[in-house]
């Protein structure tokens, strides 16, 4: 058995703000962050678990506090076995268990944020004491004990317990070469490095080329500042991607519903793959307007959707093309899992979001794991990169001519580096000390 002792939650933040890495029309100099919660076990150094929610810099302390109340309540004294037997039961009880808490919510804010931090920990300490990746952890489930793992609580009109079990019982066949496939050819991979806003045409143009020469299918373009702008920079980038690879394009939130649709015509002689976060990431009905009024341009959001139920009326009202969730805006994997199980009722790709600190690393189990066990395709799916930040991992990632390949070490693939929790650490850090 192992029993969590202890908990230490790091405030961790990258500037990025600096050289405008991360920079969009919503976001015009993000810090990169990371709330970093690391619980500690009676096993000592063989056995912790590392996990994080992202943030964009000020506020980030607000969700350390937050996920150390959390872990103190629910997690500090706790059997891993016995969360994990029935995980489901205990992913409820630590999102709905302290109605006080709750009431910050519910289930949504900088108490979901801090409880994606610690579940994701929780994961990645299951996954390491069983001695495999996430994703090869959740492959190797019977349908069974994954939707034990799965709160059905709101869902239910949408898909049951039932409904769930029987699906991923319809792919268990092929999964074995699915994970061979994966290991061979990898998963298809989108860059966003050309796109951020905050660079110049020239820079843009370079790193469009560089894209392209390095074998990159798919590319997207930061747009919302100004239309002229976009429609200048949308047609760099046509001259340098040409029309047989994929121009996605992203507007953060920026619009509203009426002038998405406006600028999206305007877009529409681009040919983009999909317009991103157009309006409002809680405007389900106005994404619906949306994607009824632009044509053959896909709708893709969710990074901002902060539960499974949004996700249940956003799948309902048929209000997307792509599914882009956020593995640390939910609350943790066990929420994920929820979210793939409707995508793939619903028959919406699942293309999560990869920037931010350690996205990428945790997108990755999620799409390898919904390939291999859950949705069984390939069509329309893509995973971003985003090239920066990855050097401060324990595990980096494998990318090659645009596809991902499966990481290999135990846990969930997020672990930084003790000397990048130190230097990054705030307001402490040597990266900070001099300008806090």
């Amino acid at each position: 058995m192992v029993k969590i002792t202890d908990v230490v939650v790091k405030d961790i933040r990258f500037p990025t703000s600096r050289n405008l890495d991360g920079s969009d029309a919503m976001n015009e100099a993000p810090d990169y962050s990371a709330t970093y919660v690391i619980l500690k076990t009676d096993k000592g150094e063989a056995l912790s678990g590392h996990g994080l929610t992202f943030t964009n810099g000020r506020g980030n302390n607000l969700v350390v506090a937050a996920a150390e109340t959390l872990a103190k309540s629910f997690v500090i004294g706790k059997e891993l076995g016995d969360i994990t037997k029935d995980f489901g039961t205990f992913w409820h009880e630590l999102v709905a268990g302290d109605s006080q808490l709750r009431w910050l919510g519910p289930e949504k804010g900088l108490v979901h944020l801090a409880t994606a931090a610690l579940v994701n920990a929780l994961w990645d300490m299951w996954a390491k004491s069983e001695g495999k990746p996430v994703w090869k952890l959740l492959a190797d489930m019977t349908p069974e004990e994954l939707v034990r793992c799965v709160d059905f609580t709101y869902i239910e009109d949408a898909i049951t317990p039932h409904e769930a079990l029987a699906m991923l019982k319809r792919k268990e066949a092929g999964k074995a070469a699915r994970e061979a496939e994966m290991h061979e050819k990898g998963f298809p991979a989108y860059s966003t490095a050309a796109g951020w806003l905050g660079y110049s045409e020239e820079k843009m143009r370079r790193l469009a080329r560089e894209a392209v020469e390095g074998g990159w299918t798919h590319l997207k373009q930061k747009v919302g500042a100004d239309i002229e702008q976009d429609v200048e920079r949308a047609r760099i980038l046509r001259e340098e991607l040409g029309w047989d690879r994929h121009l996605m394009m992203d507007a953060n939130q920026i619009w509203g519903v009426e002038e998405a649709i406006a600028n999206m015509r305007r877009l529409a002689e681009f040919d983009p793959l999909w317009i991103e976060e157009p309006t409002s990431p809680d405007d389900i009905l106005g994404h619906k307007a949306i994607r009824d009024s632009i044509g053959n341009i896909g709708v893709a959001t969710g990074e901002h959707a902060h539960n499974r139920v949004m996700f249940k009326q956003f799948f309902q009202a048929e209000a997307f093309d792509f599914c882009q969730l956020d593995p640390a805006r939910l609350g943790g994997v066990n929420e994920v899992l929820a979210v793939l199980l409707m995508a793939a009722k619903y028959d919406v790709p699942v293309c999560p979001h990869g920037g931010g600190v350690g996205l990428c690393q945790y997108s990755l189990n999620i799409v390898l794991f919904d390939y291999i066990a859950v949705s069984g395709s390939l069509e329309n799916r893509v995973l971003e990169y985003v090239d920066h930040l990855h050097e401060n991992f324990e595990e980096p990632l494998t990318v090659k001519n645009g596809r991902y390949f499966p990481g290999s070490m135990p846990g969930y693939g997020a672990t930084l580096k003790a000397d990048s929790q130190e230097r990054f650490a705030f307001p402490d850090g040597v990266e900070w000390a001099e300008t806090v």
